[in-house]
């Protein structure tokens, strides 16, 4: 179960493609979206996991989409100061 766990994880390495946020932020992005695809299986499980994790450490309110089959449009501006979404492949969006 465990080797498998890590296998899927593996295949679903998450990757920054395009972000307004600092290096640092990017990295939790990462680790945050890989540890929640150990702790879930389920789209909504992990993006509620994220969403969560982000809202407590950076503020809220953060939205999270999990998914292989959707599209969006997200815009943000720069003030009043917010975060902007960060595209995280291939399967969520901050």
């Amino acid at each position: 179960m465990a080797e498998q766990t890590q296998q899927r994880i593996a295949e679903l390495e998450p990757q920054i493609k395009s972000a307004d946020m600092t290096e640092e932020m990017q990295q939790e992005a990462i680790d945050v979206a890989k540890e929640a695809m150990t702790a879930h299986t389920v789209e909504k499980d992990i993006a509620q996991f994220i969403k969560r994790r982000f809202d407590e450490s950076r503020g809220a309110t953060w939205h999270c989409i999990v998914g292989r089959n959707f599209g969006s449009f997200v815009t943000h501006g720069k003030y009043p100061p917010c975060h902007s979404p960060a595209a995280v492949e291939p399967k969520l969006v901050l």
